[in-house]
């Protein structure tokens, strides 16, 4: 009897330590890393920015739209192999998501710096380009670069320093240690510049065109009543990419295969007029970040 008895035991043993390790071995669902398939077709998951029209952010309709994800929209179709499935969310979220393999890749107007390629991996090619500049108040409309910025001893909006624009400041200050621009870490990802310009707070901010263009320029804009009381001057045009989880190389590959062959016709550039209201593409050649 108790030799039965052991032998019970023993077989639920057994059989518990099996079904852990089938549990052990299955992938986290939670993990965007792990593909899923449908029908032979690999889905995955590309995060956008909600709130960053006109790269990225939901349309009237509650559609995912925008630069970036148009483009990311174009390389879907260019690939039959896979099948993408856009999630909005936030600035951070994103960032992190990618990171950890919520989500296999994310567009957010992002620029590359040397800190993210550690993070994610950046592809051959990029996505498009952006506009970055300047916020002032009218009346200083004459400054039209950071070094003219510097030279006037301004003081600058915070910049995160985890955000994208800090670097290129910082990069200009690496360049320039005779004139640099006073450079202040923000502990926000991102700032209200138009807000901090107009109230005085500070003497200027950097800010993506598209951005001032969504809010001051455009009717209906939160600061549409300031569009004659602030300028926005361009510093430079950079290059935006797709940032990808560290494990999806392959799709990483993939994607620079498709956007290869889209930018040998004219679809990006019908985009950025579209998006940005003027063919960014036409000053590549100058572009050197």
């Amino acid at each position: 009897m108790k030799i039965q008895k052991f032998i019970k035991l023993a077989s639920l043993g057994v059989a518990a330590v099996t079904i852990l390790a089938a549990c052990g071995n299955e992938p986290d669902s939670s993990s965007a890393t792990t593909t899923s398939n449908k029908d032979g077709v690999t889905v995955v998951k590309v995060a956008y920015d909600q709130a960053g029209k006109p790269m990225t952010f939901l349309d009237e309709s509650g559609n995912a739209t925008g630069y970036d994800v148009e483009v990311m929209k174009l390389v879907d179709e260019a690939l039959p192999e896979y099948e993408f499935e856009f999630v909005g969310t936030t600035n951070d979220d994103l960032l992190i998501g990618v990171e950890q393999g919520k989500y296999h890749a994310g567009v957010k107007n992002a620029f590359w710096t040397e800190e993210r390629t550690q993070k994610y991996i950046f592809p051959q090619e990029f996505l498009g380009l952006s506009s970055a500049g300047l916020v002032l108040k009218k009346e200083n409309e004459n400054i039209k670069n950071l070094s003219d910025f510097a030279s006037a001893g301004y003081t600058l909006a915070p910049i995160a320093a985890n955000n994208a624009q800090y670097t290129v400041i910082a990069e200009y200050n690496e360049a320039n240690p005779d004139n640099p621009v006073k450079l202040q870490a923000g502990e926000e990802f991102t700032v209200d510049v138009v807000q901090w310009v107009n109230e005085g707070r500070v003497d200027g901010g950097v800010q993506i065109e598209g951005a001032f263009t969504g809010q001051v320029l455009t009717e209906g804009g939160p600061y549409y009543h300031l569009k004659d009381e602030v300028v926005y001057n361009e510093f430079a045009v950079i290059k935006t990419w797709p940032l990808f989880n560290k494990k999806q190389q392959d799709f990483a590959d993939a994607y620079d295969k498709a956007i290869a062959e889209i930018k040998e016709t004219d679809a990006l550039r019908e985009l950025s007029k579209e998006f940005y209201g003027k063919d960014l593409f036409e000053v590549l050649e100058s572009v050197n970040r």
